[in-house]
């Protein structure tokens, strides 16, 4: 009895110790990545948009990311040639809305075909499947967009006087589960395919996408 109250004592007093030793090497890691960022942007011809520094906006985005762990997603846009800097980065948000909606299309289909149902042995099946992923894709890219958070955008200018916007946005998986499962539903109303194994497929709609 003693020496397990020794232990729990010594945890008592390490633990404090070990958890600020951890958040002093992620502190250190994240600044190193800023500064790597940085000179990589530079590099590059990018600049910041907006009134914040590249350093601050960084540092913000890595923040955020650390608030949200692992239910923190980054996604990024691209716009490579507009007139217009303010369309460039709309521009860049609708690619990562689509690139989002993509990945979470893959996800399920993934899925379906891993289950070995609507795997492509029926023709009229494998084509009712087509429209359902197509529907889900689409209502995805139209719903995700909500839950989106911009985090920063940089631009440079091309040598014709167009420009190029990157634009980045943090994902919080939690509240873009329910947009899936929002855009899962209404797909699989307008798949009689689907609705047989509608079940299973909004199981899948819950599976975490990848950056």
């Amino acid at each position: 009895m003693k020496k397990i109250l020794t232990i729990l004592l010594a945890f008592c007093f390490l633990a404090p110790v070990y958890a600020q030793n951890y958040n002093k090497a992620i502190e250190k890691a994240q600044k190193k990545e800023v500064k790597e960022k940085m000179k990589e942007y530079k590099k590059k011809g990018f600049e910041i948009m907006g009134s914040r520094t590249m350093e601050v906006a960084l540092n913000k985005h890595y923040a955020t990311l650390n608030e949200l762990g692992d239910n923190g997603l980054v996604f990024d846009g691209i716009s490579t040639r507009t007139k217009s800097k303010n369309l460039g980065e709309q521009m860049a948000l609708n690619n990562a809305t689509l690139k989002y909606a993509q990945k979470a299309n893959s996800t399920v289909k993934g899925r379906v075909v891993s289950d070995s149902f609507g795997d492509g042995s029926d023709a009229t099946a494998e084509g009712e499947y087509e429209k359902f992923y197509a529907a889900y894709e689409r209502l995805v890219e139209q719903t995700v967009k909500n839950v989106l958070i911009p985090s920063y955008s940089i631009i440079k200018e091309n040598a014709d006087g167009t420009y190029e916007v990157q634009a980045f946005y943090i994902v919080n998986e939690d509240k873009a589960r329910t947009a899936r499962q929002k855009a899962i539903e209404a797909a699989i109303k307008d798949s009689e395919l689907a609705r047989e194994y509608a079940d299973k497929v909004r199981e899948y709609a819950n599976d975490k996408i990848a950056d």
